[in-house]
């Protein structure tokens, strides 16, 4: 069965995925000084998986939360975990700029890695793609590299981690629905994130104040994943998360208009080479089918020739 190759709508459902994890970062400000990390992860989980089973019974798709690939599920998860705890410890040892410019190499590790996890095509223009996008993270962030600190290996490793995830996302797409990802990741991110959680002895329990972000960051972090997955069963990794680079001058505004934080003429440079990269990026996942297509068409003209001498 031929995938689908879809980017304009993955790039929708993108946006879908961009504004969910913008949500979650402003919720996460609100209340990160009452709850730490691993208690905003498993209160997180605990609210997407409640979501995810109502929906899914509502729907009449229980059967979804069968799996033959159970093995799979729990390594992306793994990973997944993994990822966010290495990105949550980075933040609060070095600063937010390094972290953000390191973070958003993992799609530069998709596009590398893809081709030889997923088997998908390397072309000149996802690697221009990928540069102008990582040359928006560094103008946007421009992050001080001068001393290799464990927290920049922390959060580059993260990068790595959530590369990992997103391809094995994608793996999982081929055979797996929908409902069974969303179901197995946070029936799995709760599981991690409560033992965490329970690991130092101290637990803060949500509040009338914490509770409304609370249930905000779990629909937020399951609508992102919704959306993430969806896109990337209608194209190519390399196509999908290169797109996730507009999240960082989409945030940046946020901590303007509602945080105060400074706007620089940065910003604009670095979106406008960010976005420019997703725009090379989509022309490419929406040519490559096209040509495929023409070259069909040539081929089966010149055979009908042929059969016609």
């Amino acid at each position: 069965m031929t995938a689908p190759h879809r980017p304009l709508a993955a790039a929708l459902w993108m946006t879908g995925s961009i504004a969910a994890f913008t949500a979650m970062a402003i919720a996460t400000r609100q209340i990160g000084g009452v709850h730490d990390t691993f208690e905003i992860l498993a209160y997180r989980s605990v609210v997407g998986w409640v979501l995810v089973v109502a929906i899914a019974l509502v729907l009449g798709r229980a059967r979804d939360f069968r799996t033959d690939r159970p093995g799979s599920h729990v390594f992306r998860s793994v990973l997944h975990f993994s990822g966010q705890s290495l990105w949550f410890w980075a933040l609060t040892v070095i600063p937010l700029a390094q972290v953000f410019a390191l973070e958003f190499t993992s799609p530069i590790w998709v596009i590398l890695l893809a081709p030889i996890v997923l088997g998908e095509r390397l072309t000149r223009r996802k690697l221009l793609a990928a540069a102008l996008g990582f040359a928006g993270i560094l103008v946007v962030a421009r992050p001080d590299f001068s001393a290799l600190q464990p927290g920049v290996l922390a959060a580059a490793a993260a990068a790595i981690f959530f590369a990992a995830t997103n391809m094995m996302t994608k793996l999982l797409t081929r055979g797996e629905s929908i409902v069974t990802i969303l179901f197995w990741l946070t029936l799995t991110q709760t599981g991690f994130g409560g033992a965490a959680m329970l690991a130092d002895g101290a637990v803060t329990l949500p509040t009338l104040a914490t509770l409304p972000w609370l249930a905000l960051i779990g629909v937020s972090g399951v609508t992102a994943h919704l959306c993430l997955t969806s896109a990337l069963s209608l194209a190519p990794a390399g196509t999908v998360v290169p797109m996730d680079f507009a999240r960082l001058p989409i945030i940046a505004v946020v901590g303007a208009v509602f945080y105060a934080e400074p706007v620089e003429p940065a910003l604009f440079l670095g979106a406008a080479l960010i976005f420019l990269g997703i725009w090379i990026n989509l022309r490419s996942g929406i040519s490559a089918p096209a040509a495929t297509s023409r070259n069909r068409d040539a081929a089966s003209r010149i055979d009908r020739r042929k059969s016609g001498t």
